[in-house]
């Protein structure tokens, strides 16, 4: 009994230990974003400001164009968002329910992409849509994560676990194989969805190599591009990075906190099979 609890106090200290190591530097960046600037470096080092300020999140709304890259991350975040679910799940079903030729073979070649570091297709996809003159374009940010092989994994495992009785039943009553994956697939797999959506609209929010790439100008920034561009050669502007990076990253916080329940499930459901 005794050693039950000395397993549980130091699985205790070790969850402890773990949270600490991921939240405090979060919790200290957003006590830098209260703090004034040439208090950041004042020493000794102080974990909460002696003077707190919302100085630094005026100047990040009314000084920079931060509505400008707020609202092109919001509009390729929501693009990306809208296209792998519906593409993704669609792509999903027909790996997992239809019946094609080279079936296996596409979705082997599918996976063998992952293989394949995504920083060395980052020319190539830049030599493309520069002959298409999509640099500096909207559809030239989205367009690389329109789809991803991941989503649609995910999304075959997840339809692989559901009875084939459903998509039997309605081949009877005379459904097309379209209808069956709108009305009776998507409405089951609402735990698949939101990982995939969550998954996406994580990575997009956040994405920063993909846009430094494409963007030429700031009104093409997103929001970790223009945060970024608050570092130059000579100095940081710590209160004000902290200050947009946790504006930034409320809108996934609060997703992921809504949709948690359904994220969970649909990361393990992906793992079954029937």
């Amino acid at each position: 009994m005794k050693e039950l609890k000395l397993q549980k106090l130091f699985f205790y200290l070790f969850l402890l230990g773990m949270t600490i190591v991921y939240v405090g530097p979060f919790l200290f960046s957003l006590s830098i974003s209260f703090n004034a600037e040439q208090d950041v470096f004042s020493w000794p080092i102080k974990l909460l400001p002696e003077k707190w300020t919302l100085n630094n999140y005026r100047m990040v709304w009314q000084d920079l164009p931060f509505s400008t890259w707020l609202f092109n991350s919001f509009i390729i975040t929501l693009v990306q968002t809208i296209t792998n679910v519906f593409f993704a799940s669609l792509a999903g079903f027909a790996f997992a329910r239809l019946e094609f030729p080279g079936k296996n073979l596409i979705f082997s070649l599918l996976l063998a992409s992952l293989m394949v570091p995504g920083i060395i297709l980052l020319v190539p996809k830049f030599i493309i849509l520069n002959e298409f003159h999509l640099i500096n374009t909207y559809f030239g940010l989205m367009a690389p994560g329109l789809v991803t092989v991941v989503n649609i994994f995910l999304m075959k495992q997840f339809f692989m676990t559901i009875p084939k009785d459903l998509e039997e039943a309605a081949l009877i009553d005379g459904c097309s194989y379209f209808r069956i994956f709108w009305q009776i697939f998507l409405p089951v797999s609402k735990p698949a969805l939101a990982a995939v959506a969550i998954y996406t609209f994580q990575g997009s929010w956040n994405e920063f190599l993909w846009p430094v790439i494409v963007s030429v100008t700031d009104e093409m920034f997103t929001l970790p591009l223009g945060m970024a561009f608050l570092k130059n050669e000579f100095s940081v502007q710590w209160p004000l990075m902290m200050a947009g990076t946790i504006l930034i990253s409320i809108p996934t916080l609060i997703i992921f906190l809504v949709f948690q329940r359904y994220f969970v499930q649909g990361v393990a459901s992906a793992g079954l099979k029937e």
